[in-house]
């Protein structure tokens, strides 16, 4: 077979069409310019901006918790007007307020910019699952474990590109992994442009409702009030639970390296190797374990197998520190490979529910709401981490 005919058979396999596809490209460039400046940004406010430690746990707690808003924020213009021209201005937030911090020391202006970009952030996630669920149909779930596939390898070439940077360790290396990533945002912005507005279930019911019915019609007249989820307890309940199985991420990200170097006799160099290991996991797993989650009921069946996942992760964890590097280091292991299948069922029950249970007239708004629950978790569980 050709190249050009094995391309064609991928992009068939790819649901969404060309601009489906174009927002994977999106995703790659976003998440590897992130990842460039992830694992630099506290040495960059601490070594080039000279904040101290506590100053920057203030502004990374702070810019965090402002960020919280960016998600009902983002979902309520996304029912109001065309959803790729509010990724666009999301994008073009991120980067003003990242090339903002190369212009001040002081702490107030770095605070005041880093809410900027953790607020835009947050939206940001919101509308690219809006984008996915409506670019890609029937078909969301598969095509969301795609883009989460591709967002994780754009993150491991772009935490290791920023490795490398980080070893040269002068002034000018972090303001170039910075520079990065506010040139990532602007391509993403500009490959955006190009991208076509997909069919909005929210602006078809307002726009039905608003036009009288033709003479005879026997067609229902949908409400022109769309549905609030502020109204809705049980997605109010739904999302409150959500906050709780996100911890996935607070356990991997944070709580594993705290636990490896105060807690076990493992060697410190294996927390980034258990990342790396979560990163390829989800790129080779999350596609293939989709069709698990392609139905409300079958994403409501992969709870049970979700919380196994979370037990058999904590146990190992505790296990790790019943002495011997050896023990520590398999133990890790384990409960890394569980958190992340644990991240992997989660990521399809998560974005299944969440968009089956919203009704097409709000979905925006809705999943706003949804994602206060990711939101919450990376204030609270991440409070230190980059915004």
């Amino acid at each position: 077979m050709s190249l050009s005919r094995r391309r064609a058979a991928l992009y068939a396999r790819i649901p969404g069409g060309i601009d489906g596809r174009r927002m994977l490209w999106i995703a790659l460039i976003n998440k590897a310019g992130t990842g460039l400046w992830m694992g630099a940004a506290a040495l960059y406010f601490t070594l080039v901006t000279g904040l101290s430690v506590a100053e920057v746990g203030v502004l990374m707690g702070v810019s965090g918790a402002v960020g919280i808003a960016g998600a009902p924020l983002a979902g309520h213009l996304a029912d109001r007007f065309p959803v790729t021209r509010v990724i666009i201005g999301a994008q073009l937030q991120q980067a003003i307020a990242l090339l903002a911090l190369l212009t001040t020391d002081s702490f107030s202006l770095l605070l005041l910019y880093s809410a900027v970009s953790s607020l835009a952030d947050r939206g940001a996630n919101v509308l690219t699952k809006l984008y996915a669920a409506r670019v890609a149909g029937p078909e969301r779930t598969k095509y969301q474990a795609v883009q989460r596939s591709v967002s994780n390898a754009g993150w491991a070439i772009g935490g290791l590109a920023g490795a490398l940077a980080l070893a040269v360790g002068t002034t000018h290396a972090y303001q170039a992994l910075l520079v990065g990533n506010v040139v990532s945002f602007l391509i993403a912005a500009v490959l955006t442009v190009r991208c076509a507005e997909p069919p909005s279930p929210s602006r078809v019911v307002a726009d039905s409702a608003d036009c009288p019915a033709s003479a005879g019609s026997t067609a229902p007249v949908r409400p022109a009030v769309a549905s609030s989820p502020w109204r809705d307890r049980p997605y109010l309940l739904f999302t409150a639970t959500e906050a709780a199985l996100f911890l996935d991420d607070a356990v991997l990200q944070v709580g594993m390296p705290l636990w490896i170097v105060h807690a076990t006799d493992a060697p410190h160099g294996l927390a980034p190797l258990l990342m790396v290991l979560n990163c390829v996991l989800v790129v080779c797993c999350q596609i293939p374990l989709s069709r698990f989650g392609s139905t409300p009921d079958k994403a409501r069946a992969l709870l049970v197998p979700l919380a196994a996942c979370f037990v058999v992760g904590c146990a190992a964890m505790t296990a790790s520190v019943a002495g011997g590097t050896w023990l520590a280091v398999t133990a890790l292991a384990v409960a890394a490979i569980a958190f992340t299948f644990a991240e992997i069922l989660h990521a399809i029950a998560s974005w299944e529910l969440s968009i089956a249970l919203a009704p097409d007239d709000a979905q925006g708004a809705y999943l706003g709401v949804h994602g206060l629950s990711s939101s919450a978790q990376r204030s609270g569980g991440r409070s230190w981490s980059p915004p």
